[in-house]
């Protein structure tokens, strides 16, 4: 994979995870937001264990819960363009 393409996928990832946080934002759901903001950070310090545990946090957060679809399609959004761009973010 080219540094371009890795580049473009974590700026997706990057982009879908700012639209995340802005959704749990309107919702007033702090934990998962700023379980969020740690992602983001995470992404752009490419630490890939970080990654994966934001992940599954994020994941665990969202499913628990009982928020919004939309919050979950734009959470499949961020882990698609992460797989993308090459990052491991599950840990099974």
């Amino acid at each position: 994979m080219s540094t371009e393409t890795h580049k473009h996928h974590q700026e997706a990832a990057l982009a879908h995870v700012k639209t995340l946080r802005e959704q749990l934002a309107a919702l007033q759901a702090a934990e998962p937001a700023e379980l969020a903001a740690h992602l983001e950070r995470a992404i752009q310090s490419f630490h890939l264990e970080a990654i994966r545990f934001r992940m599954f946090s994020l994941d665990r957060a969202l499913k628990s819960g009982g928020l919004p679809e939309p919050l979950t399609t734009t959470f499949e959004q961020v882990r698609s363009e992460l797989e993308a761009a090459g990052f491991s973010t599950r840990s099974h």
